[in-house]
């Protein structure tokens, strides 16, 4: 049993922000910006390719308004939302999850930054497309 279902069948203690029937939001121990939150389905899904469309809508209903309180009552002036979806894009915990990252000025701990390649976009267009 992976430990995110561990800490939904209440085996292991977290510091719960949100419980329904479907989803558990905690706090993220690493809490990268104060106030870091993981949002999951409770059913164990390995990442976001396998869970159904209906359950990954209310997941991301839950994300929504998590992400609004979160960012209103601690203050934040804005927020991350990021799903890691294997181990080469940094998933650590193989059951789906959503992270919450608040965000409250350009000194945060935590950088995600875009640099401009040159690829072949017709060639990519038509891979992905195929």
């Amino acid at each position: 049993m992976c430990i995110f279902c561990k800490i939904i069948n209440k085996e292991i203690p977290s510091n719960i922000v949100y419980e329904d029937d479907q989803v558990l939001a905690i706090l993220d121990l690493a809490q990268t910006t104060k106030g870091h939150t993981l949002v999951m389905p409770k059913k164990h899904y390995a990442d976001i390719t396998e869970i159904p469309d209906d359950e990954l809508a209310y997941l991301m209903k839950v994300v929504k308004s998590l992400a609004q309180k979160i960012t209103v009552n601690l203050g934040a002036s804005g927020f991350n939302i990021l799903v890691n979806t294997k181990e080469v894009a940094g998933q650590s915990v193989m059951h789906l999850h959503v992270h919450i990252i608040p965000r409250y000025d350009e000194e945060d701990t935590i950088k995600i930054e875009f640099s401009e390649n040159k690829f072949d976009m017709q060639a990519i267009l038509d891979m992905i497309n195929r």
